[in-house]
Protein backbone atom coordinates (compact mmCIF):
# COMPACT_ATOMS: atom_id res chain seq x y z
CA UNK A 1 0.00 0.00 0.00
CA UNK A 2 1.10 3.39 -0.77
CA UNK A 3 2.41 5.74 1.84
CA UNK A 4 1.13 8.63 -0.04
CA UNK A 5 -3.19 9.45 -0.63
CA UNK A 6 -2.32 11.00 -4.00
CA UNK A 7 0.33 11.51 -6.49
CA UNK A 8 -0.04 15.27 -6.94
CA UNK A 9 -2.13 17.73 -4.60
CA UNK A 10 -2.79 20.86 -5.93
CA UNK A 11 -3.59 23.71 -3.84
CA UNK A 12 -5.25 26.51 -5.49
CA UNK A 13 -8.55 25.49 -8.39
CA UNK A 14 -7.06 28.51 -10.67
CA UNK A 15 -6.17 28.76 -14.51
CA UNK A 16 -3.09 26.92 -14.12
CA UNK A 17 -4.34 24.47 -10.73
CA UNK A 18 -6.74 23.46 -12.67
CA UNK A 19 -4.65 23.18 -15.72
CA UNK A 20 -1.96 21.37 -14.64
CA UNK A 21 -4.39 18.57 -12.48
CA UNK A 22 -6.53 17.85 -15.88
CA UNK A 23 -3.16 17.06 -17.63
CA UNK A 24 -1.34 15.05 -14.47
CA UNK A 25 -4.80 12.89 -14.23
CA UNK A 26 -4.76 12.75 -17.95
CA UNK A 27 -1.09 10.88 -17.68
CA UNK A 28 -1.95 8.57 -14.74
CA UNK A 29 -1.40 10.50 -11.68
CA UNK A 30 -4.10 10.44 -9.41
CA UNK A 31 -5.03 13.71 -8.36
CA UNK A 32 -6.66 16.18 -5.89
CA UNK A 33 -7.21 19.65 -5.87
CA UNK A 34 -8.10 22.04 -3.01
CA UNK A 35 -10.12 25.52 -3.56
CA UNK A 36 -10.56 27.48 -0.49
CA UNK A 37 -13.40 29.81 -2.39
CA UNK A 38 -14.57 29.05 -5.93
CA UNK A 39 -13.52 26.62 -8.56
CA UNK A 40 -12.05 29.03 -11.48
CA UNK A 41 -9.42 31.41 -9.96
CA UNK A 42 -9.05 34.98 -9.95
CA UNK A 43 -9.53 35.02 -13.38
CA UNK A 44 -13.09 33.50 -13.90
CA UNK A 45 -14.30 34.57 -10.61
CA UNK A 46 -13.39 37.99 -9.95
CA UNK A 47 -10.41 39.09 -12.67
CA UNK A 48 -10.52 38.70 -16.67
CA UNK A 49 -13.38 37.22 -17.09
CA UNK A 50 -16.16 39.61 -15.39
CA UNK A 51 -13.97 42.94 -15.81
CA UNK A 52 -14.02 42.61 -19.68
CA UNK A 53 -17.98 42.07 -19.40
CA UNK A 54 -17.67 45.02 -17.97
CA UNK A 55 -15.66 46.79 -20.43
CA UNK A 56 -18.07 45.32 -23.21
CA UNK A 57 -21.17 47.31 -21.07
CA UNK A 58 -19.09 50.43 -20.59
CA UNK A 59 -18.44 50.43 -24.51
CA UNK A 60 -22.10 50.35 -25.52
CA UNK A 61 -22.88 53.87 -24.60
CA UNK A 62 -20.39 54.99 -26.39
CA UNK A 63 -21.67 53.06 -29.37
CA UNK A 64 -25.14 54.12 -29.22
CA UNK A 65 -23.21 58.33 -28.90
CA UNK A 66 -21.06 57.24 -32.18
CA UNK A 67 -24.52 55.70 -34.19
CA UNK A 68 -26.09 59.10 -34.34
CA UNK A 69 -22.95 59.67 -37.32
CA UNK A 70 -24.42 56.18 -39.12
CA UNK A 71 -28.16 57.42 -39.07
CA UNK A 72 -28.90 56.10 -36.26
CA UNK A 73 -31.34 57.59 -34.09
CA UNK A 74 -31.17 56.50 -30.38
CA UNK A 75 -33.87 58.47 -28.61
CA UNK A 76 -33.72 56.43 -25.06
CA UNK A 77 -30.72 56.00 -23.48
CA UNK A 78 -30.58 54.23 -20.21
CA UNK A 79 -28.43 51.69 -18.18
CA UNK A 80 -29.03 49.68 -15.13
CA UNK A 81 -26.31 48.40 -12.80
CA UNK A 82 -28.32 45.55 -11.38
CA UNK A 83 -29.13 43.83 -14.37
CA UNK A 84 -25.04 44.22 -15.56
CA UNK A 85 -23.96 42.50 -12.09
CA UNK A 86 -26.87 39.82 -12.40
CA UNK A 87 -26.15 38.86 -15.57
CA UNK A 88 -22.14 38.69 -15.04
CA UNK A 89 -22.58 36.63 -12.09
CA UNK A 90 -25.02 34.52 -14.10
CA UNK A 91 -21.69 34.12 -16.64
CA UNK A 92 -19.35 33.12 -13.89
CA UNK A 93 -21.17 30.52 -11.88
CA UNK A 94 -21.62 29.03 -15.78
CA UNK A 95 -18.31 29.22 -16.59
CA UNK A 96 -17.24 28.10 -12.65
CA UNK A 97 -19.24 24.91 -13.17
CA UNK A 98 -17.24 23.97 -16.61
CA UNK A 99 -14.03 24.27 -14.84
CA UNK A 100 -15.60 21.72 -11.71
CA UNK A 101 -17.19 19.42 -14.53
CA UNK A 102 -13.71 19.23 -16.32
CA UNK A 103 -12.13 18.35 -13.01
CA UNK A 104 -14.32 15.91 -12.41
CA UNK A 105 -14.30 14.30 -16.26
CA UNK A 106 -9.99 14.07 -15.80
CA UNK A 107 -10.72 12.26 -12.55
CA UNK A 108 -9.81 14.67 -10.22
CA UNK A 109 -10.88 14.92 -6.65
CA UNK A 110 -12.00 18.41 -6.18
CA UNK A 111 -11.71 19.06 -2.28
CA UNK A 112 -13.65 22.72 -1.35
CA UNK A 113 -11.55 23.56 1.29
CA UNK A 114 -8.66 25.85 2.45
CA UNK A 115 -5.20 23.81 2.40
CA UNK A 116 -1.90 24.41 3.86
CA UNK A 117 1.41 22.34 4.23
CA UNK A 118 2.49 21.07 7.18
CA UNK A 119 5.62 18.87 5.95
CA UNK A 120 7.31 18.51 2.35
CA UNK A 121 4.52 15.69 1.98
CA UNK A 122 1.62 16.38 4.14
CA UNK A 123 -1.39 18.81 3.79
CA UNK A 124 -3.82 19.99 6.12
CA UNK A 125 -7.39 21.36 5.31
CA UNK A 126 -8.23 23.25 7.67
CA UNK A 127 -12.26 23.27 7.80
CA UNK A 128 -12.22 19.42 7.39
CA UNK A 129 -9.46 18.81 10.07
CA UNK A 130 -8.09 16.32 8.40
CA UNK A 131 -4.23 15.73 6.46
CA UNK A 132 -3.47 13.90 3.28
CA UNK A 133 -0.28 13.20 1.91
CA UNK A 134 1.36 13.41 -1.87
CA UNK A 135 4.09 12.54 -3.52
CA UNK A 136 3.98 15.62 -5.16
CA UNK A 137 2.61 19.26 -4.24
CA UNK A 138 1.86 21.98 -6.38
CA UNK A 139 0.98 25.57 -5.35
CA UNK A 140 -0.98 27.60 -7.48
CA UNK A 141 -2.64 30.00 -5.08
CA UNK A 142 -2.33 33.22 -7.26
CA UNK A 143 -2.22 36.56 -5.49
CA UNK A 144 -3.84 38.97 -4.15
CA UNK A 145 -4.96 43.03 -3.85
CA UNK A 146 -1.97 45.27 -2.73
CA UNK A 147 -3.44 48.00 -0.65
CA UNK A 148 -0.42 50.24 0.86
CA UNK A 149 -0.29 51.09 4.67
CA UNK A 150 -2.31 54.52 4.41
CA UNK A 151 -4.45 56.13 7.24
CA UNK A 152 -7.78 55.07 6.17
CA UNK A 153 -7.37 52.62 3.98
CA UNK A 154 -9.86 50.29 5.01
CA UNK A 155 -12.73 52.38 4.02
CA UNK A 156 -11.27 52.00 0.11
CA UNK A 157 -12.46 48.63 -2.27
CA UNK A 158 -10.05 46.64 -4.71
CA UNK A 159 -11.07 45.46 -7.97
CA UNK A 160 -12.64 42.53 -5.51
CA UNK A 161 -15.12 44.16 -4.30
CA UNK A 162 -15.65 46.14 -7.51
CA UNK A 163 -17.66 43.68 -9.04
CA UNK A 164 -20.18 43.49 -6.43
CA UNK A 165 -20.93 46.72 -5.74
CA UNK A 166 -24.98 47.49 -4.91
CA UNK A 167 -25.09 50.95 -6.79
CA UNK A 168 -23.22 53.00 -9.29
CA UNK A 169 -21.16 55.35 -7.25
CA UNK A 170 -21.65 59.06 -8.75
CA UNK A 171 -18.12 59.89 -8.05
CA UNK A 172 -15.10 57.25 -8.29
CA UNK A 173 -11.53 57.94 -7.31
CA UNK A 174 -9.18 55.20 -8.50
CA UNK A 175 -5.82 54.98 -6.57
CA UNK A 176 -3.01 53.55 -9.19
CA UNK A 177 -1.72 53.78 -12.45
CA UNK A 178 -1.02 50.13 -13.66
CA UNK A 179 -2.87 48.26 -15.78
CA UNK A 180 -5.91 47.16 -13.70
CA UNK A 181 -6.47 51.11 -12.32
CA UNK A 182 -6.82 51.96 -16.01
CA UNK A 183 -9.33 49.78 -16.57
CA UNK A 184 -11.91 50.18 -14.33
CA UNK A 185 -11.12 54.28 -14.83
CA UNK A 186 -12.40 53.43 -18.27
CA UNK A 187 -14.96 50.93 -17.71
CA UNK A 188 -16.68 53.00 -15.21
CA UNK A 189 -16.18 56.32 -16.95
CA UNK A 190 -18.04 54.87 -19.92
CA UNK A 191 -20.63 53.75 -17.25
CA UNK A 192 -21.63 57.12 -16.50
CA UNK A 193 -19.34 57.45 -13.40
CA UNK A 194 -17.25 61.20 -12.57
CA UNK A 195 -13.85 59.06 -11.80
CA UNK A 196 -10.58 60.42 -11.12
CA UNK A 197 -7.20 58.56 -11.41
CA UNK A 198 -4.75 59.02 -9.24
CA UNK A 199 -1.21 57.54 -9.42
CA UNK A 200 2.22 58.62 -7.72
CA UNK A 201 4.14 58.23 -10.48
CA UNK A 202 5.20 60.49 -13.74
CA UNK A 203 3.42 58.61 -16.16
CA UNK A 204 0.67 55.19 -15.92
CA UNK A 205 1.33 51.91 -17.30
CA UNK A 206 5.47 52.08 -16.07
CA UNK A 207 7.05 49.25 -18.28
CA UNK A 208 4.76 49.81 -21.21
CA UNK A 209 6.00 51.46 -24.21
CA UNK A 210 6.17 55.28 -23.46
CA UNK A 211 4.09 56.22 -26.82
CA UNK A 212 1.69 54.05 -25.47
CA UNK A 213 1.78 55.63 -21.63
CA UNK A 214 1.80 58.73 -23.33
CA UNK A 215 -1.38 58.39 -25.70
CA UNK A 216 -3.40 56.73 -23.26
CA UNK A 217 -2.89 59.45 -20.69
CA UNK A 218 -4.38 61.89 -23.08
CA UNK A 219 -7.23 59.35 -24.77
CA UNK A 220 -8.22 59.02 -21.05
CA UNK A 221 -8.39 62.86 -20.07
CA UNK A 222 -10.28 63.49 -23.67
CA UNK A 223 -13.01 61.02 -22.52
CA UNK A 224 -13.47 62.85 -19.10
CA UNK A 225 -11.29 60.81 -16.65
CA UNK A 226 -9.60 62.99 -14.87
CA UNK A 227 -5.91 61.39 -14.85
CA UNK A 228 -3.77 62.80 -12.10
CA UNK A 229 0.10 61.76 -11.98
CA UNK A 230 2.63 62.87 -8.89
CA UNK A 231 -0.68 62.17 -6.90
CA UNK A 232 0.27 60.04 -3.60
CA UNK A 233 -2.54 59.71 -1.21
CA UNK A 234 -1.66 60.55 2.41
CA UNK A 235 -4.97 59.97 4.17
CA UNK A 236 -8.46 58.97 3.58
CA UNK A 237 -10.78 60.17 5.69
CA UNK A 238 -15.02 59.28 6.09
CA UNK A 239 -17.64 61.80 6.03
CA UNK A 240 -20.57 62.00 8.16
CA UNK A 241 -22.61 61.59 5.25
CA UNK A 242 -20.60 58.13 3.55
CA UNK A 243 -18.81 60.17 1.11
CA UNK A 244 -15.04 60.31 1.62
CA UNK A 245 -12.40 63.21 1.63
CA UNK A 246 -8.66 62.27 -0.25
CA UNK A 247 -5.68 64.50 1.00
CA UNK A 248 -2.62 64.03 -1.22
CA UNK A 249 0.71 64.32 -0.09
CA UNK A 250 0.85 67.64 -2.60
CA UNK A 251 -1.80 69.22 -0.63
CA UNK A 252 -4.30 68.92 -3.24
CA UNK A 253 -7.83 67.39 -1.54
CA UNK A 254 -10.61 65.47 -3.81
CA UNK A 255 -13.93 64.45 -2.45
CA UNK A 256 -15.63 61.33 -4.10
CA UNK A 257 -18.12 59.07 -3.45
CA UNK A 258 -16.05 55.44 -3.73
CA UNK A 259 -12.43 54.60 -3.53
CA UNK A 260 -10.79 51.97 -5.48
CA UNK A 261 -7.43 51.13 -4.59
CA UNK A 262 -5.61 49.21 -7.27
CA UNK A 263 -1.83 49.07 -6.66
CA UNK A 264 -0.62 46.09 -7.71
CA UNK A 265 -1.43 42.30 -5.95
CA UNK A 266 1.45 39.96 -4.12
CA UNK A 267 1.77 36.33 -4.25
CA UNK A 268 -1.05 34.67 -2.17
CA UNK A 269 1.29 32.50 0.39
CA UNK A 270 0.61 33.80 3.77
CA UNK A 271 0.11 31.10 6.55
CA UNK A 272 0.33 28.49 4.02
CA UNK A 273 2.51 26.50 5.88
CA UNK A 274 5.40 27.39 3.15
CA UNK A 275 8.20 27.81 5.17
CA UNK A 276 7.68 25.13 7.24
CA UNK A 277 8.09 22.66 4.69
CA UNK A 278 11.63 24.36 3.58
CA UNK A 279 9.99 26.39 0.42
CA UNK A 280 11.98 29.62 -0.13
CA UNK A 281 10.06 32.60 -1.06
CA UNK A 282 11.18 35.79 -2.80
CA UNK A 283 10.60 39.21 -1.58
CA UNK A 284 7.11 39.82 -1.81
CA UNK A 285 6.15 36.52 -0.47
CA UNK A 286 6.60 34.68 -4.02
CA UNK A 287 7.34 31.46 -4.46
CA UNK A 288 11.05 30.70 -5.93
CA UNK A 289 11.08 28.32 -8.56
CA UNK A 290 13.29 27.15 -11.41
CA UNK A 291 13.01 26.82 -15.35
CA UNK A 292 10.46 24.07 -14.41
CA UNK A 293 8.26 25.33 -11.63
CA UNK A 294 10.16 23.17 -9.43
CA UNK A 295 10.68 24.98 -5.62
CA UNK A 296 13.37 24.81 -3.25
CA UNK A 297 12.02 21.52 -1.92
CA UNK A 298 12.28 19.42 -5.00
CA UNK A 299 8.77 17.65 -4.60
CA UNK A 300 7.01 20.78 -4.33
CA UNK A 301 6.07 22.93 -7.54
CA UNK A 302 4.51 26.43 -8.33
CA UNK A 303 3.23 28.25 -11.14
CA UNK A 304 0.70 31.25 -11.91
CA UNK A 305 0.75 34.67 -10.10
CA UNK A 306 2.25 32.52 -6.86
CA UNK A 307 5.73 32.89 -8.28
CA UNK A 308 5.60 36.59 -9.54
CA UNK A 309 6.89 35.57 -13.06
CA UNK A 310 4.82 37.12 -15.77
CA UNK A 311 1.17 37.15 -14.12
CA UNK A 312 -1.23 36.31 -16.99
CA UNK A 313 -3.74 33.93 -16.83
CA UNK A 314 -2.76 32.57 -20.63
CA UNK A 315 1.00 32.20 -18.70
CA UNK A 316 -0.18 30.23 -15.69
CA UNK A 317 -2.45 27.86 -18.22
CA UNK A 318 1.05 27.40 -20.33
CA UNK A 319 2.73 26.91 -16.66
CA UNK A 320 0.36 24.34 -15.51
CA UNK A 321 0.76 22.42 -19.10
CA UNK A 322 4.36 22.60 -18.72
CA UNK A 323 4.49 21.50 -15.54
CA UNK A 324 2.62 18.21 -15.84
CA UNK A 325 4.85 17.13 -18.95
CA UNK A 326 7.79 17.49 -16.79
CA UNK A 327 6.30 15.61 -13.96
CA UNK A 328 4.09 13.05 -14.53
CA UNK A 329 5.15 12.59 -18.69
CA UNK A 330 8.76 12.48 -18.40
CA UNK A 331 9.04 15.35 -21.06
CA UNK A 332 11.18 17.75 -18.87
CA UNK A 333 9.24 21.36 -20.41
CA UNK A 334 10.75 24.91 -19.15
CA UNK A 335 9.16 27.40 -19.67
CA UNK A 336 9.51 30.70 -22.23
CA UNK A 337 8.96 33.85 -20.97
CA UNK A 338 9.69 35.61 -23.94
CA UNK A 339 7.54 37.47 -26.20
CA UNK A 340 4.30 37.47 -24.33
CA UNK A 341 1.63 39.50 -26.19
CA UNK A 342 -0.90 41.08 -23.41
CA UNK A 343 -3.65 43.30 -23.69
CA UNK A 344 -5.02 46.44 -21.45
CA UNK A 345 -9.11 46.95 -21.63
CA UNK A 346 -8.71 50.07 -21.70
CA UNK A 347 -10.43 53.14 -23.27
CA UNK A 348 -9.18 52.32 -25.95
CA UNK A 349 -7.20 49.44 -25.32
CA UNK A 350 -4.02 48.97 -25.68
CA UNK A 351 -1.82 45.46 -27.36
CA UNK A 352 1.55 44.89 -27.27
CA UNK A 353 4.23 42.41 -27.70
CA UNK A 354 8.16 41.94 -27.07
CA UNK A 355 9.36 45.19 -25.72
CA UNK A 356 9.50 48.62 -25.55
CA UNK A 357 11.55 51.20 -27.21
CA UNK A 358 13.36 52.11 -24.24
CA UNK A 359 14.53 48.72 -23.21
CA UNK A 360 15.75 47.92 -27.05
CA UNK A 361 17.78 51.19 -27.07
CA UNK A 362 19.63 49.72 -24.20
CA UNK A 363 20.22 46.02 -25.42
CA UNK A 364 20.58 46.53 -29.21
CA UNK A 365 23.22 48.98 -31.22
CA UNK A 366 20.86 50.10 -33.93
CA UNK A 367 17.05 50.33 -33.51
CA UNK A 368 14.59 51.51 -36.26
CA UNK A 369 11.30 53.16 -35.33
CA UNK A 370 7.96 52.95 -37.36
CA UNK A 371 5.14 54.29 -36.33
CA UNK A 372 1.81 55.52 -37.41
CA UNK A 373 -0.94 57.87 -35.73
CA UNK A 374 -3.72 58.02 -37.46
CA UNK A 375 -7.86 58.74 -36.96
CA UNK A 376 -9.53 55.01 -36.86
CA UNK A 377 -12.25 54.88 -39.82
CA UNK A 378 -14.72 54.47 -37.84
CA UNK A 379 -14.69 58.08 -36.29
CA UNK A 380 -14.43 59.86 -39.65
CA UNK A 381 -18.51 59.86 -39.20
CA UNK A 382 -18.86 59.21 -35.43
CA UNK A 383 -17.00 62.33 -35.11
CA UNK A 384 -15.16 61.04 -32.14
CA UNK A 385 -12.15 62.48 -31.09
CA UNK A 386 -9.78 59.75 -31.03
CA UNK A 387 -6.42 58.70 -32.58
CA UNK A 388 -5.14 55.60 -33.12
CA UNK A 389 -1.45 54.35 -32.78
CA UNK A 390 0.59 51.42 -34.22
CA UNK A 391 4.67 51.10 -33.25
CA UNK A 392 7.05 48.75 -34.37
CA UNK A 393 10.32 48.65 -32.76
CA UNK A 394 13.00 46.62 -34.77
CA UNK A 395 16.70 45.53 -34.78
CA UNK A 396 18.61 47.69 -36.84
CA UNK A 397 21.31 45.35 -37.89
CA UNK A 398 19.04 42.32 -38.18
CA UNK A 399 15.67 43.90 -39.23
CA UNK A 400 13.98 41.54 -37.26
CA UNK A 401 10.98 42.99 -35.63
CA UNK A 402 11.26 43.01 -31.89
CA UNK A 403 8.16 44.69 -30.28
CA UNK A 404 4.41 45.84 -31.89
CA UNK A 405 2.53 48.64 -29.56
CA UNK A 406 -0.86 49.28 -30.77
CA UNK A 407 -3.43 52.09 -29.14
CA UNK A 408 -6.67 51.97 -30.54
CA UNK A 409 -9.74 49.82 -30.90
CA UNK A 410 -9.49 45.52 -31.82
CA UNK A 411 -5.39 46.45 -30.77
CA UNK A 412 -5.44 43.01 -28.38
CA UNK A 413 -6.86 40.72 -31.57
CA UNK A 414 -4.04 42.36 -33.78
CA UNK A 415 -0.84 41.78 -31.65
CA UNK A 416 -2.50 38.30 -30.54
CA UNK A 417 -2.21 37.61 -34.50
CA UNK A 418 1.52 39.83 -35.00
CA UNK A 419 2.75 37.63 -31.88
CA UNK A 420 3.20 34.34 -34.01
CA UNK A 421 5.42 36.30 -36.37
CA UNK A 422 7.83 37.89 -33.76
CA UNK A 423 7.79 34.85 -31.90
CA UNK A 424 9.26 32.90 -35.39
CA UNK A 425 11.14 35.35 -35.92
CA UNK A 426 9.74 37.91 -38.15
CA UNK A 427 11.68 40.96 -39.73
CA UNK A 428 10.53 44.11 -41.24
CA UNK A 429 11.18 42.84 -44.80
CA UNK A 430 8.32 39.91 -44.19
CA UNK A 431 5.83 42.87 -43.16
CA UNK A 432 6.30 44.68 -46.15
CA UNK A 433 6.20 41.82 -48.52
CA UNK A 434 2.77 40.75 -46.48
CA UNK A 435 -0.12 42.10 -48.67
CA UNK A 436 -2.29 44.59 -47.14
CA UNK A 437 -5.67 44.07 -45.94
CA UNK A 438 -8.28 47.09 -47.12
CA UNK A 439 -9.27 48.77 -45.63
CA UNK A 440 -8.58 47.70 -41.75
CA UNK A 441 -6.37 49.53 -38.90
CA UNK A 442 -4.11 46.62 -38.87
CA UNK A 443 -3.04 46.85 -43.14
CA UNK A 444 -0.71 50.04 -41.23
CA UNK A 445 1.64 47.43 -39.69
CA UNK A 446 2.93 46.17 -43.35
CA UNK A 447 2.61 49.67 -45.18
CA UNK A 448 4.66 51.62 -42.75
CA UNK A 449 8.07 52.30 -44.99
CA UNK A 450 9.55 55.61 -43.15
CA UNK A 451 11.16 55.02 -40.50
CA UNK A 452 10.65 57.76 -37.50
CA UNK A 453 12.90 60.19 -36.46
CA UNK A 454 13.15 62.09 -32.75
CA UNK A 455 12.54 65.45 -33.17
CA UNK A 456 16.02 66.08 -31.11
CA UNK A 457 17.27 64.37 -34.35
CA UNK A 458 15.23 66.28 -36.80
CA UNK A 459 16.79 69.63 -35.22
CA UNK A 460 20.23 68.72 -35.07
CA UNK A 461 20.70 67.83 -39.00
Amino acid sequence: MSAYDFDLFVIGAGSGGVRAARMSAGYGAKTAVAEEYRIGGTCVIRGCVPKKLFVYASRLGEAIDDAAGFGWSVTDKSFDWSTLVANKDREIDRLSGIYARNLERAGVETIQDRAVLEDRNTVRLVNEDRTVRARTILVATGARPFVPDVPGAEHAITSNEAFHLEALPERLVVVGGGYIAVEFAGLFEGLGVDVTLLYRGPQILRGFDDDLRDGLAEEMRKRGVDVRVNADVAEIAKEDDGSYRIACKDGDRLHTDLVMYATGRVPYTRDLGLEAAGVDLGWNGHVVVDDYSKSSVDNIYAVGDVTDRVNLTPVAIHEGAAFAETVFNDRPTPVDHDAIPTAVFSEPEIGTVGIAEADAREKFRQVDIYKSRFRPMKHTLSGRDEMMLMKLIVDGESGRVLGCHILGPDAAEIVQALAVAIRMGATKADLDATMALHPSAAEELVTMREKWTPPQAEAAE
